[in-house]
């Protein structure tokens, strides 16, 4: 079972409007090189670049982007940090790390920090596109040699989130089962055969009901109890 199948072409979300993208990376080579490929696509415009957390924070106050690509280990302010004081001011922004980082503790750090993905430089371009696509259109997104690291740092006790799986509903608990199983929202409508906006409302009262802060603890959550068979 695969919980967070990222890299789907036929799930890419197509939008109208290119994805803005900020790149935050001190590494100026790599930013040329993602910048470069990401311009190949005219779904995306790079809308900006910052070499360290504290240029990468002002510049989401001045460029509104939708989609940050940040650095893990930048001296100064790192990108866990940087990372909580963007979603101090704008709390929806959405924000990839793009670390070289396989370390289950920075995984766990970035994601209980607000990320909505963590991916790893070795990322082919195709796929790092989708990714962005996703997180984009809502969905959180991991790399796949960092999942079974995911699980088995919450299984672990490391931050589990202490939740009463009884407030949900018998809806809920079935969209939760479906979300384990690395379900998308539209996957989750047919199966349910229900609206893809009824699915966005159920995936908001879990996150609420148990004290979660994305899917992809839901997700876990759900795999940990056995929940998606």
């Amino acid at each position: 079972m695969n919980l967070f199948p990222i890299y789907q072409a036929e799930e890419t979300t197509i939008v109208n409007a290119p994805i803005k993208i900020l790149l935050v990376d001190d590494h100026t080579l790599l930013r040329s090189g993602v910048k470069l490929l990401l311009q190949r696509n005219p779904q995306f415009q790079v809308v900006g670049e910052a070499s360290n957390g504290l240029d990468g924070v002002r510049l989401v106050g001045e460029l509104q982007p939708d989609v940050v690509l940040m650095d893990l280990n930048m001296p100064g302010v790192t990108g866990v940090e940087a990372l909580q004081l963007i979603l101090q001011d704008w709390p929806q922004m959405v924000v990839l790390m793009l670390t070289v980082s396989e370390n289950a503790a920075d995984l766990g750090a970035a994601l209980r920090a607000g990320a909505r993905g963590y991916l790893l430089k070795n990322i082919e371009a195709e796929q790092l596109g989708q990714a962005i696509c996703r997180a984009a259109a809502g969905e959180s997104v991991i790399a796949d040699a960092m999942t079974a690291k995911l699980v088995s740092q919450f299984r672990a006790g490391q931050n589990a989130p202490q939740a009463d799986y009884d407030k949900l509903t018998p809806r809920e608990r079935e969209a939760m089962a479906c979300l384990a199983q690395g379900l998308s929202n539209k996957e989750i409508a047919r199966q349910l055969d229900v609206a893809e906006s009824t699915v966005k409302i159920h995936v908001q009262n879990i996150l609420k009901k148990l004290k979660l802060s994305s899917r992809v603890q839901i997700a876990v959550y759900a795999v940990e109890r056995e929940l998606g068979k």
